[in-house]
């Protein structure tokens, strides 16, 4: 496997060096613009909107929607992933990752807002993301399946095996269970719920994603609190290893920018195009509401679980002593804080986070696999394939399996980004119109008409 490693290894160095960190920063400053950045200036209001209820009894509500995307959104790459950027790019990859996620706000505003337009009813629920917005705005069906298809490869398949090899790794690691064992365990547990169709995922990560995310931030909270002296220091090497003379003389600065970017933007998605799946769901009176909420989400998974995992990590000083497994650098410095029940706590905390995002990956490829062929008989072989993968990741190789997951993601990224920038004036359009109505104290409420030559949107006419 030493020729597909370095073919994966050549076109993420290219990929990821020369385009996708200009564009994901370009796309950002431009979003952020274009909304008058709404990332700040309808802050407060995305709290109020996360709450709301559904507009009638189909689809799912804003909070469930939420949810699913922070299911697949809050996983390793919280914990994993901001070690490995730490571990690799040191501190100043934080300062990146931060960047990397106030811009995304605005992205990902856009995507979702964009995923909402375009939507279309599937019996009791709705379904949408990139591939219907590139079909329905763009006629550009066949790009809708290219993307589908490396979506489906992404999440359905590799980001699970990510998911389940972090499980296995961390959970083997505390209890000294053999990884087949795990592996079987997931793919049971995974299995009950995917046969279940889309409302059966809701009822999981409703549960599981607040829970989780509550005691992680606690612990979190518990080791600044008790290194509260430290907190300048540590903010002070965060800026410093982002932007120092010696960093730039020794090229840190381009693999912490590098590291930063590529880590946030696996963990926050902001971008990538899979929220929008998510955000296609919510039964909403106005698509600005649930490209609010996924906004929201990127703040909730960056700016405060892994910033959470940073502190953790740089307060404990072990970063820079060569370990090079993420799961075991965060385990190894929580362990410096709190004690010998450490590895105990982050096993648990992966299992929670990691096996809440293979249920949301999961449902990601589901709604594309539907976009490409609705057929029965090609969703229980991707159910099945998804099972296999859970199984696979808890007995492979780390790094290949890590270094796929960039090239997927980087690509996916790539294409939505260049779309979304195509269609960002819509969403700009979409944001007036329900700004106008907010202003003047209405609850908002969008039909297509509102914007002219507003074509192809299924959900949005003043009868439904």
């Amino acid at each position: 496997m030493e020729w597909l490693s370095t073919i994966v290894n050549n076109t993420n160095s290219i990929l990821w060096t020369y385009i996708l960190i200009i564009l994901l920063l370009v796309a950002g400053l431009y979003f952020s613009f274009g909304t008058k950045f709404v990332q700040i200036r309808l802050f407060p209001e995305m709290f109020r909107l996360i709450v709301e209820k559904r507009e009638g009894e189909s689809g799912v509500s804003p909070f469930q929607a939420f949810t699913i995307s922070a299911a697949s959104r809050v996983g390793t790459g919280n914990i994993t992933g901001v070690a490995l950027a730490i571990g690799v790019g040191g501190p100043g990859a934080v300062f990146w990752m931060w960047i990397i996620a106030i811009l995304g706000m605005a992205t990902a505003f856009i995507e979702s807002t964009l995923a909402q337009v375009y939507k279309v009813k599937d019996g009791e629920t709705f379904r949408g993301g990139p591939a219907y917005y590139m079909e329905k705005a763009l006629g550009q069906r066949k790009l809708g399946i290219i993307f589908s298809i490396l979506l489906t490869l992404s999440f359905g398949f590799i980001f699970n095996a990510v998911q389940s090899n972090t499980i296995a790794t961390s959970v083997g690691k505390a209890f000294g269970i053999r990884p087949w064992i795990i592996g079987v365990i997931l793919v049971l547990l995974t299995a009950l719920i995917i046969f279940g169709g889309v409302q059966r995922i809701v009822k999981v990560t409703q549960v599981l994603v607040p829970v989780m995310a509550i005691f992680y931030l606690f612990v979190a909270l518990y080791v600044v609190v008790t290194n509260f002296s430290e907190i300048p220091a540590v903010f002070k090497l965060i800026f410093t290893q982002a932007f120092g003379l010696q960093e730039a003389a020794g090229g840190a600065i381009g693999i912490a920018i590098m590291q930063g970017v590529r880590r946030g933007l696996f963990s926050n998605e902001a971008g990538m195009g899979s929220v929008p799946n998510a955000a296609a769901t919510a039964n909403t009176s106005h698509p600005a509401k649930q490209g609010l909420v996924q906004s929201l989400g990127v703040f909730f998974d960056t700016i405060m679980i892994c910033t959470a995992t940073a502190f953790i990590i740089i307060l404990a000083g072990l970063y820079d002593k060569g370990e090079s497994n993420g799961i075991i650098l965060t385990q190894n410095s929580l362990a410096v804080h709190v004690g010998e029940w450490a590895p105990y706590f982050i096993a648990i905390a992966i299992i929670f986070f990691a096996f809440s995002s293979i249920v949301g990956n999961y449902y990601y490829g589901e709604s594309n696999i539907e976009f490409m062929n609705a057929h029965k008989g090609w969703m229980f072989g991707y159910r099945t394939l998804v099972l296999a993968m859970v199984m696979f990741g808890s007995v492979a190789q780390v790094q290949l399996v890590w270094n796929l997951a960039d090239l997927f993601m980087g690509l996916m990224a790539f294409i939505n980004i260049t779309i979304i920038m195509i269609l960002g004036k819509i969403a700009f359009l979409v944001l007036d119109d329900f700004t106008k109505q907010r202003n003047t104290g209405k609850n908002p409420v969008f039909y297509a008409k509102s914007i002219p030559a507003l074509k192809n949107t299924d959900c949005w006419d003043e009868d439904r």
